[in-house]
């Protein structure tokens, strides 16, 4: 009689992140037994890729690599670069969200703006959940945009930027290549938020399908598309790329004091460039056989 497989840790945390996004903690608020969020995507790199070092080459010297953020977490404990795993996940808009926010064309949808608000403090809550669930099996792990530290500061080549990206761990995890206006195409499609945990454990990393950063953006691997500048009712994409500060005014300007007025609470999203585009559900149909 064969034995049970044995699960490994990277098995174990995914189906945690599974069950947890399956639970009722998965909401958009003030909709009975409406999900926030569909079926995760999780993804695994190494605390030492180079990508890390290369993140903050670009973005500036406050940018945090896996290492920085571990120490700064632990700073009695010795470790490498090399000893930690970032762990790193998709949460997909459902398809009743991406229909209503592809249907605006100047504000968000209830539901989208409901995402961005009780669905981020969902994955604020599974970061935790991570943390927790490492820690309590003898793994130190910390989640980067949860931590106190974390902060927005300014690069001087891309403006305003954050000490740690949810995207960028997800691009060096495979899980998905930058578009146009900046957001991640992944599997699922650019309509997601995302998060990460920094862990002081092994477990393989997810293979990268791509060695482009924009490998799935038709924009930029074809020359065309370009939906997501057509998208936008801030003029803040372009042919040139994704003006950050043009963005963020219309969000905090806009669609703030709008989402309060109708539909009675606090949030800012806004969305419209990941919705009623080509890679909204999934990496556009000739790039995924390309890089398949």
């Amino acid at each position: 009689m064969q034995g049970k497989e044995k699960t490994t840790p990277a098995d174990w945390i995914k189906n945690a992140i599974r069950e947890f996004t399956a639970s009722a903690e998965n909401s958009l608020g003030g909709r009975e037994h409406e999900p926030a969020w569909g079926e995760p995507l999780t993804g695994f790199s190494r605390g030492d890729d180079p990508l890390y070092l290369r993140f903050k080459d670009d973005i500036g010297a406050f940018y945090w690599t896996p290492l920085e953020i571990f120490e700064k977490t632990f700073p009695a404990l010795k470790v490498t670069a090399a000893e930690l795993t970032v762990i790193s996940w998709i949460l997909p808009q459902t398809e009743k969200t991406r229909h209503d926010n592809r249907n605006e064309k100047e504000r968000p949808s209830e539901r989208w703006a409901r995402s961005r608000k009780f669905g981020e403090e969902f994955n604020v809550r599974l970061r935790e959940q991570v943390v927790a669930l490492l820690r309590g099996r003898g793994y130190e792990a910390v989640a980067p945009a949860n931590s106190p530290y974390f902060e927005i500061q300014t690069s001087a080549r891309f403006g305003p930027a954050s000490t740690w990206s949810e995207r960028h761990a997800a691009y060096v995890a495979g899980l998905g290549t930058f578009g146009l206006c900046d957001g991640l195409i992944t599997p699922a499609g650019k309509a997601m938020r995302c998060g990460s945990v920094v862990a002081r454990m092994g477990i393989p990393p997810t293979p990268r399908p791509y060695d482009d950063p924009h490998a799935y953006c038709l924009f930029f691997s074809r020359g065309t598309c370009g939906a997501c500048i057509k998208r936008c009712p801030a003029g803040a994409i372009s042919r040139e790329g994704h003006n950050k500060e043009r963005c963020m005014e219309y969000v905090y300007t806009v669609t703030s004091p709008y989402v309060s007025e109708m539909f009675g609470f606090d949030s800012y999203g806004c969305g419209l460039c990941q919705t009623g585009v080509p890679c909204e559900a999934g990496i556009p149909a000739s790039e995924k056989d390309r890089h398949s």
